[in-house]
């Protein structure tokens, strides 16, 4: 048996999962590859940015000029705007990642789902969401986990929440957000598709 037949592949489609980002407006769904740059900005901030995405935008020194395949689904909106579990779990890791095109702020939490242990990260927070989500904090689906930070405390981003979801514990507040395309079907295996219980947002 292969690394890719021990990969989980969990149907939870009768789940009733938690919006992360509750939406009030339609929101643009980004091409953030070399060819969907060439379309422009979108006038509004409600935006998701897709999962497994091969990016033009990843120019910091933090990605070494070869990370380019998105692992998360990033969610868009305002400064401040509320960040909401998906389901009940508990915080495990936080901390800031500062590098410029790093995480910023973030958390990681454990989450139990039927018979599936499921880590997330969320990244590009608040500061102050650390100081709501500290490790150890137990919460419920809906609870409101942190806000979207803005670029000087989110690593120089639009705002927006990167949620990268992962089978193991890193051990740490931290995990490669983008991977190198000869690294992408093991990362696949690693971080599954957001869309599990973010819903199909695209």
């Amino acid at each position: 048996m292969g690394e890719q037949d021990r990969a989980p592949r969990p149907d939870w489609g009768h789940l009733a999962f938690h919006p992360v980002v509750i939406y009030p407006e339609e929101p643009v769904i980004l091409d953030l590859s070399a060819e969907g740059l060439a379309a422009g900005t979108p006038a509004t901030p409600w935006a998701i940015g897709r999962y497994d995405e091969d990016r033009a935008i990843y120019t910091q020194d933090l990605f070494a000029g070869s990370r380019t395949i998105h692992m998360g689904v990033d969610l868009g909106g305002p400064v401040g705007t509320a960040v909401h579990a998906f389901w009940g779990g508990a915080v495990v890791h936080a901390g800031h990642n500062p590098a410029p095109g790093d995480y910023g702020h973030v958390l990681v939490t454990r989450h139990e789902i039927e018979d599936h242990e499921l880590f997330a990260l969320w990244g590009h927070l608040s500061a102050r969401s650390l100081g709501r989500s500290p490790v150890g904090r137990s919460f419920t689906a809906g609870d409101v986990l942190g806000w979207l930070g803005d670029r000087a405390e989110n690593g120089g981003w639009p705002p927006h929440l990167h949620l990268q979801l992962a089978w193991e514990d890193p051990g740490t507040h931290d995990l490669p957000g983008a991977v190198a395309p000869q690294d992408r079907d093991a990362a696949r295996r690693r971080f599954p598709d957001p869309r599990l219980v973010l819903g199909q947002l695209y």
